[in-house]
C-alpha cells in the first residue's frame, strides 16, 4: 500500500528532519520497529533504502554491433580524390564568375588577367610556398634521425 505524499511544513514538529538509529522508537507511535521506522525510507532518487539501484548486470547487454568497416587504401584515395573533384568544381565556378579583367603589376611586370585566374594564381603561389617549407622541414627531421641512428648503432661512415 503506498501513502499519498503530503505537503511538507516547516512549523510542524512532526515535519521535522531526525535521524533515527536501528532499532530506535518510531517518532510518531512510539513503537520501536527493530528496523528504524514503521515505514520504508526512500533515497533522494526515490528508490527505497537497502535496495542497491539497478547493477550492469541486470541491463540486457545490447546485441552484437556490426564489426567496424576496415579503413583501405584504396577507400582513402577515392575519398581524397572525390574530395578534390568538389573543390575544383568549387573552383571552376568562381573562376567563371569573376571573369572581369584587372591591372595586375609584379616586381615590374604589368598585365591585365581576369579577376578569377589572378586569385588563383596567387592561391597556387601560396600552395607551392608551403609545400617548399614543409619539404623543407621534412628533410631537416630526416636528417636528424638518420644522425640519431648513426650515433646510436656507433659507426660512422664517411
Amino acid at each position: 500500500m503506498t501513502e499519498t505524499p503530503r505537503s511538507f511544513d516547516t512549523n510542524n514538529p512532526d515535519d521535522a528532519l531526525t535521524t533515527q538509529s536501528p532499532g530506535a522508537a518510531d517518532a510518531t507511535s512510539g513503537t520501536g520497529t527493530g528496523s528504524g521506522t514503521s515505514e520504508v525510507e526512500t533515497s533522494r532518487s526515490g528508490v527505497p533504502a537497502g535496495r542497491a539501484e539497478t547493477s550492469r548486470a541486470d541491463v540486457p547487454a545490447p546485441a552484437s554491433a556490426p564489426e567496424a568497416r576496415q579503413v583501405t587504401r584504396a577507400g582513402l584515395v577515392w575519398a581524397a580524390v572525390a574530395c578534390a573533384l568538389v573543390v575544383l568544381i568549387v573552383l571552376i565556378a568562381f573562376i567563371l564568375q569573376n571573369q572581369e579583367y584587372v591591372q595586375v603589376k609584379f616586381f615590374g611586370l604589368e598585365g591585365s588577367v581576369p579577376l578569377g585566374m589572378a586569385l588563383f594564381i596567387a592561391a597556387v603561389g601560396g600552395g607551392v610556398l608551403v609545400a617548399i617549407a614543409g619539404a623543407a622541414r621534412i628533410i631537416q627531421l630526416r636528417l636528424a634521425a638518420h644522425r640519431v641512428r648513426r650515433q646510436a648503432s656507433g659507426t660512422r661512415t664517411r
